[in-house]
């Protein structure tokens, strides 16, 4: 075990950042409870909390899940959302309304509490995950990650990436030490985010071929059940509603809000629907039209060069580090929401305190977990319902410094672990020889620890 795990000394500038993420919850508290609202970079429609739950579960009982509302979601999450609510509370569709699940709010208390019990479990499985790994920093990781703004905003949201997050930490955590167990976590886990694919397939440069496959199949397996009790939901509905979701008019204002990547942005700048020409010039948008792209391709090939160079020593990379890589590289390369932030911050944490690049994605993590926002300007009053207040009220936004600078961080992350990645992997290089090995000895089941230094449980 390395000195960075045994030494005594506390990690205060973690604990410093955990106070921050604190007394930010703390604002927001006092601002729901003066406002009624909650304040940005929150979700902009306040009478809209817990939607993306309680339209899921009213469309977990209508026919017309995937014709009608046009859902990507595979079956499992309606299966899931319809077991954990009240039918009664659902009543029939008519006429069409996509937000129709929002009148349950108020009688299906067993979707409600679900949605709070996952979130606390949540909680717990991060704070046994971090306290195995290393107890001196369990306590801010576990705050950062589980209380944080990505964490909490999809509590707001009601989204199921609460419950894929729970899937995804069963799989890759040192909790389960039965590695069927984690290959059922990680089929649930793309079931109900598709995308979270990207953080099994690049374990084969790890030569984790049985964990890949098996992975995959538990997903089929996880499809297939699933789609036989909802009855609906084959691979052709699923593909003709995302090329549906692709011809949708181009991005506007609001979906600046809280976003991971800048394709909000590009779409604007390319795009007639804000006038960015008359505020910055025509030729700061052309240059923004160079840079963010070129930007974007250099990290993406950063994380490909990573991973790619994982496979001449993969007994030297943790795997953890190498499902983030592939979990990063599909997040900036597609806009999925800023609660997503929340699987790649799980396994940055998994990170020792050592080295600028580590300490860097560590404190780059804490920043974007911190739930404010700098406001630089504002916007024109507007009336709002409220959902936890009483009637409507005037909401003054903001233009925020959020949506132009997360998408950065996020991307330094990215280079941060793949430096590290190379780092580690050319040292090795340079040590050993170039000889490439068929043959080593890989880290065990368990995909947490510094390199192959952990023992598997």
């Amino acid at each position: 075990m390395s000195p960075d795990l045994t030494s005594r000394q506390r990690p205060w500038v973690e604990y410093g950042f955990a106070a921050l993420i604190l007394a930010g919850l703390a604002y927001c508290a006092w601002f729901l409870i003066i406002n009624g609202y909650l304040p940005q970079p929150f979700f902009y429609e306040p009478f809209d909390t817990y939607a993306d739950w309680f339209n899921t579960a009213f469309w977990a009982r209508d026919k017309g899940t995937y014709d009608v509302w046009k859902t990507i979601y595979p079956p499992l999450s309606f299966v899931f959302i319809r077991i954990f609510g009240i039918d009664h509370c659902y009543p029939e569709r008519r006429p069409f309304d996509p937000s129709a699940g929002l009148a349950a709010r108020d009688c299906d208390w067993l979707g409600l509490g679900t949605l709070y019990a996952i979130f606390f479990i949540n909680l717990v499985l991060i704070w046994i995950t971090f306290r195995r790994i290393d107890r001196r920093t369990a306590i801010p990781r576990t705050i950062a990650v589980g209380l944080g703004l990505p964490m909490a905003d999809g509590l707001e949201r009601g989204n199921l990436v609460l419950v894929s997050f729970a899937c995804l930490l069963l799989a890759f955590a040192p909790i389960l030490k039965r590695a069927r167990s984690r290959w059922v976590a990680i089929g649930l886990a793309i079931n109900f985010k598709v995308y979270l694919v990207a953080a099994l397939v690049p374990l084969l440069a790890k030569r984790r071929w049985l964990w890949v496959e098996c992975g995959l199949i538990s997903a089929v397996i996880v499809y297939l059940v699933t789609f036989a009790i909802l009855g609906r939901g084959t691979p052709a509905e699923i593909y003709e509603n995302i090329r549906y979701f692709a011809t949708l008019p181009a991005a506007q204002i609001m979906d600046l809000w809280y976003t991971t990547t800048y394709q909000p942005l590009m779409s604007l700048l390319e795009g007639d629907t804000f006038p960015f020409v008359l505020l910055i010039g025509s030729r700061n948008v052309e240059l923004l039209q160079f840079i963010i792209p070129a930007l974007q391709h250099a990290t993406q090939a950063m994380i490909v060069m990573a991973i790619l160079a994982v496979f001449l020593r993969p007994e030297v990379v943790p795997s953890y580090r190498v499902a983030n890589l592939g979990l990063l590289l599909a997040l900036i390369t597609s806009e999925a929401g800023g609660y997503t932030q929340v699987y790649f911050m799980l396994l940055v944490m998994m990170e020792p305190w050592r080295g600028f690049a580590r300490k860097w994605a560590i404190s780059a993590c804490y920043i974007l977990a911190v739930p404010l926002d700098i406001a630089i300007d504002r916007t024109p009053p507007m009336a709002r319902d409220l959902y936890f207040g009483d009637g409507a009220t005037i909401i003054n936004y903001h233009v925020t410094l959020g949506p132009f600078v997360r998408p950065l961080i996020i991307m330094t992350i990215a280079v941060a672990l793949s430096l590290v990645t190379l780092r580690e992997v050319w040292k090795d290089i340079r040590e050993q020889g170039w000889r490439l090995r068929w043959r080593f000895r890989n880290d065990a089941p368990l995909l947490v620890g510094d390199g192959a230094a952990r023992p598997a449980a």
